[in-house]
């Protein structure tokens, strides 16, 4: 495995911790808030602020110049991340946190099976086989067995 492989990877891992431990921190919020669309509204205009701060003190403000040069549709990105941060404050409280990271796990292996396969975006295309399928399948497993 190479250096810059395993520094994803571990990024990504904690990526992944930090969405679970943002989860019930969220549905706190929500219960506080009594809102878990202000609850999401709130924990995204705190994320903006962190990162515009990262932006401009790794002295990459200028990309926010640039952001007309993309193509709007492109910004639907943000649309995505607001639903996913308000579908997990919603169902914290109701599916508790390991079987609602369970569930968001699923969706995006789903979506992402059916990404690889197409290969949209610029993405290079990835065949869908039985042991891709098999994990997916697994996880899908571990969500029922996370509520029985």
């Amino acid at each position: 495995m190479t250096y810059p492989t395993l520094i994803a990877l571990v990024v990504t891992v904690c990526g992944g911790a930090a969405v679970a431990l943002q989860a019930p921190i969220n549905a706190a919020l929500a219960d506080g808030l009594r809102s878990t669309i202000g609850a999401a509204a709130v924990s995204f205009a705190v994320g903006l602020v962190a990162l515009l701060v990262v932006l401009v003190l790794t002295g990459d403000g200028a990309a926010l110049g640039r952001i007309g040069n993309v193509n709007p549709w492109l910004l639907v990105g943000g649309f995505l991340g607001s639903f996913y941060v308000w579908s997990i404050v919603f169902a914290v409280p109701v599916l508790g946190v390991l079987t609602a990271i369970s569930a968001v796990v699923l969706g995006q292996l789903l979506a992402a099976l059916m990404l690889d396969a197409m290969g949209p975006f610029g993405l290079q295309a990835i065949e869908i086989t039985w042991q891709r399928v098999a994990g997916v399948v697994l996880v899908g497993a571990g969500l029922i067995l996370s509520k029985l």
